[in-house]
């Protein structure tokens, strides 16, 4: 599987190193290590990070350890022999239990050596060369690629990698093992003719020596063995996507690539590049979305004696403020004070999705899947606008934006479950497609799932500036299916959901969840009982009708939209405002 990327940030090496001072006691060693030396390092039990340092103005640089000491643990784990710029460490604790993780910062082009069994290794900067020897666990480095040798090898399993460009193919090799082998260079721009060739012939041999030995500077050697582990190369881990298969594209995959939203497409493109760009071949030039000019917004201003703005007051968990007055507010318009004519609930519908999982784990309780979506249509005031999305390993709309519950219950009979989890991609489609055409208007995105992803295309991560800057609301209401198992089979029983793994949110989903809901400005609602559905539906409600048109005293040229010298505040404590929109009264 291909990548082609921006080079993701050195920060693996310092949010670990930051991690583990936090559960540990730290061991810290100066090593005896200059630049072109070799690091050896045994740790069975535990992590290693590594990051190359360059050498200042004023000294060389030097090695340095730091050990993740848990409680009980002895300094003598730790060992370390050798010198002269040949350094071995071992992890030797008396406790085969306890987990100890290394952090190391070497110089620049020092070779290093690494083996683990389950622990991630993670590398970062210029090393001369970096071998890994691990069982299972994840092999993620950041090198430079100018002149850059690799070999991969999988003993005991199929090959899962991703790079940040185009790299060799897997080849399987005998007893079951799969190997990735090949070398990425600088391109180097060939002559066009023999008379060119004669005019740089002698400033080519002036510079060779030079270019020769920055090349030699940037040279990686890379060579990895692993029987289960996950290689990155150059890929940052928030862009590694549930599925590793490079597959064909669904068909949320290829609306998304339709839509022309960039940071979506990027995404899809490094997941599945072969197939990214066979259909990217066959579309015609992405249409870009009109975007205002310096002429045409002075053509569409207005001196407008009076404006209103739709304002959404927030507290700090993100719930809507219900009951503000004129007398609350404070309006702002190129830093003068505005008079407030008038403040209004506001009661303009809502075009609202529901996308809803049907996936392999809610395979046996459709029937409750439906009776659950019939509870929100019925719950939703009469003049707002629903349209129905389920996904699975795909998404299938089942009903465009209507006002009619009567059809919205009808096309809840049209589905069935079973199958993967694509979340990411039926949410981005949602916002991609679904809303695409409604942008500027009040929307929404409710989501009954339990917020687990195995089959998409895009990470969580990719998700969420395109969420930030379509302005829809999220509420996702994450419910375990084994709660709903439970439910079903006993809905009158009193059930903790706590009881069992099973019956729990993962910690993943629930974080998501809660990053959603935050950077969209809706709400997170993590069912523990079935009851809270319903209770959640209302509350979603409240929370949709909570907005306020505010009417107030201008006098601005300005077109239609929101100024960026227009400011609302309300005036209680620890509440924030946003502006979804202007419109000047004529």
């Amino acid at each position: 599987m291909l990548f082609s990327g921006k080079r993701f940030p050195l920060i693996l090496f310092v949010i670990f190193a930051f991690t583990l001072g936090n559960f540990a006691q730290d061991l810290t060693r100066d090593l005896n290590v200059r630049e072109g030396g070799t690091v050896e390092i045994v740790n069975r039990f535990g992590r290693v990070a590594a990051k190359a340092e360059a050498a200042t103005d004023e000294k060389a640089a030097v090695g340095r350890l730091n050990a993740s000491l848990p409680k009980g643990v002895a300094e003598s784990a730790i060992k370390i022999k050798g010198g002269a710029g040949h350094i071995i460490i071992s992890v030797e604790p008396a406790d085969k239990q306890k987990r100890i993780d290394l952090t190391l910062v070497l110089p620049e082009r020092t070779k290093i050596k690494v083996e683990t069994l389950d622990g991630a290794v993670e590398v970062a900067g210029n090393f001369a060369s970096v071998d890994v020897k691990t069982y299972v666990g994840t092999i993620a480095v950041d090198v430079p690629d100018d002149d850059l040798k690799y070999q991969f090898l999988w003993t005991e399993s199929k090959p899962r990698y991703l790079a940040d460009f185009e790299i060799a193919e897997v080849k399987e090799k005998a007893a079951g093992r799969f190997e990735v082998k090949g070398r990425r260079s600088g391109e180097v721009q060939s002559p066009k003719n023999e008379s060119e060739i004669s005019n740089l012939k002698s400033e080519k041999s002036l510079k060779k020596d030079q270019k020769l030995k920055a090349k030699d500077q940037r040279s990686v050697s890379l060579n990895f063995t692993t029987a289960r582990g996950i290689i990155l190369l150059n890929v940052p881990p928030s862009e590694v996507m549930s599925d590793l298969r490079e597959r064909p594209l669904t068909n949320a995959a290829k609306a998304i690539i339709r839509s022309g939203d960039s940071l979506l497409m990027e995404a899809i493109r490094r997941a599945s590049p072969k197939y990214f760009g066979d259909y990217a071949r066959t579309l015609p030039p992405i249409e870009r979305q009109p975007s205002l000019s310096n002429k045409s917004g002075r053509a569409e201003a207005v001196i407008a004696p009076v404006k209103t703005a739709l304002v959404r007051v927030t507290d700090i968990n993100n719930r809507a403020i219900a009951g503000l007055s004129a007398k609350d507010f404070e309006v702002l318009e190129n830093g003068k004070e505005r008079e407030i004519i008038s403040v209004e609930r506001s009661t303009a519908p809502f075009n609202l999705v529901l996308l809803l999982d049907v996936s392999g784990s809610v395979e046996n309780y459709v029937n409750f899947i439906r009776k659950a979506a019939r509870s929100f249509v019925d719950t939703v005031d009469k003049n707002d606008r629903i349209s129905i999305v389920t996904f699975n390993d795909d998404v299938k709309v089942i009903s465009k934006f209507t006002t009619d519950k009567g059809k919205l219950s009808e096309s809840l009979d049209t589905f069935d479950a079973g199958g993967g989890t694509a979340y990411y991609d039926a949410l981005a489609y949602t916002i991609a497609d679904t809303l695409r055409q409604l942008k500027g208007e009040r929307t929404a995105i409710v989501i009954l799932t339990d917020g687990d992803d195995n089959r998409s295309f895009l990470p969580f991560d990719a998700l969420l500036g395109s969420i930030q800057e379509s302005g829809s609301l999220i509420y996702p209401l994450y419910v375990p299916s084994g709660l709903i198992a439970a439910a079903v089979a006993n809905p009158t029983a009193n059930i903790d959901p706590m009881r069992s793994k099973y019956m729990s949110l993962t910690a993943k989903s629930t974080g998501e969840g809660e990053r959603l809901a935050k950077v969209s400005g809706g709400v997170y609602y993590p069912i523990t009982q079935i009851s809270q559905i319903q209770l959640a539906y209302e509350d979603i409600v409240v929370q949709l009708r909570t907005a306020y048109n505010i009417a107030f005293r201008s006098g601005t040229a300005v077109a239609n939209g929101v100024s960026p010298r227009l400011k609302i505040r309300a005036k209680r404590d620890n509440t924030f405002s946003t502006i979804n929109s202007v419109i000047a009264v004529k």
